[in-house]
């Protein structure tokens, strides 16, 4: 068992459950070792469901960023059964797309809906890169700004960045009041939770180390993944974790927005659960990874 380590939080002597190899496993104590490590690949997770209209454009994006450091890219799009035709532009891009400068391609499709966080859950493990992160097929979130998520890590200062709407000098699309009033008080309540200052726990932009984050024993199937992930990060003795500010090009839900109110209530729910009742923390050391249906 492990406890939260600062002695100042009201939540600290709440137990972590930890299984006996996390000492191994996710020694990340160890800076010197950390510090030293080259980031070869970043593995880049796409979760879209009905996306045709946007998913070639996002891959252009992305297929134009040059990585710090020459650092590889590897795309996993992980279609969630989508009823339009994702699928075949998709296909369309990967076979017909000239001069990519994406070094891996990996598809991966869903046979039922299964909701987001499934989609992500399904693309972490499929991830080879040194580190990982999640890009939306709907545009908001600009590929351009790979390099600002990096560099905490290139420097040797961070195993998790988020990105964050709510800090920086970054372009913002103005849209809704009560969403933006809805999305600080659930970074609010997780942060009581977690004892972490983040701005943004809903962001759609976090970077992890792959290594740790496979550990991780991850639920929720849908927009919950975002409050369980950080309080289960959150509860890593040592991690390091920093926020850094990024633009954002929102959508209305004409234009195909899709997280509800409903998903509000759902993330309180799963900041009380994982904050307070968090039963089981990591995975087992030598799980199988099915890859069935991948398509390189």
């Amino acid at each position: 068992m492990s406890m939260r380590t600062d002695p100042l939080s009201p939540l600290a002597s709440l137990p972590v459950e930890e299984d006996q190899n996390t000492s191994i496993e996710l020694n990340i104590g160890n800076r010197t070792a950390a510090n030293n490590d080259t980031i070869k690949r970043l593995s880049i997770i796409i979760p879209a469901y009905n996306e045709e209209n946007t998913i070639s454009l996002i891959l252009d994006r992305i297929n134009e960023v040059k990585l710090i450091r020459n650092i590889e890219k590897e795309v996993i799009i992980v279609n969630d059964c989508s009823k339009d035709n994702t699928e075949a532009a998709i296909q369309q891009y990967m076979n017909n797309k000239e001069n990519l400068t994406i070094n891996y391609f990996k598809y991966i499709k869903h046979d039922v809906n299964q909701g987001k966080g499934a989609a992500i859950h399904t693309g972490i493990a499929q991830a080879t890169g040194d580190y990982l992160l999640v890009q939306d097929a709907d545009l908001e979130y600009d590929p351009g700004e790979y390099n600002t998520l990096l560099k905490p890590i290139v420097l040797g200062s961070a195993d998790v960045v988020y990105g964050s709407r709510f800090m920086g000098g970054n372009p913002h699309r103005i849209l809704f009041f009560w969403h933006s009033i809805g999305n600080r008080v659930l970074t609010f309540l997780s942060n009581m939770m977690s004892n972490l200052n983040l701005t943004d726990m809903e962001t759609g932009y976090k970077v992890f180390r792959t290594a740790i984050i496979q550990r991780i024993y991850l639920h929720e199937k849908r927009f919950g993944f975002e409050p369980e992930v950080t309080q289960k990060i959150s509860m890593i003795p040592g991690i390091r974790i920093y926020e850094v500010g990024i633009s954002y090009y929102g959508r209305t839900f004409a234009e195909g927005k899709k997280i509800g109110w409903k998903d509000g209530f759902r993330a309180i729910y799963c900041i009380v659960k994982y904050g307070l009742f968090n039963n089981k923390m990591f995975v087992e050391k030598n799980r199988k990874i099915n890859s069935q249906q991948v398509r390189v």
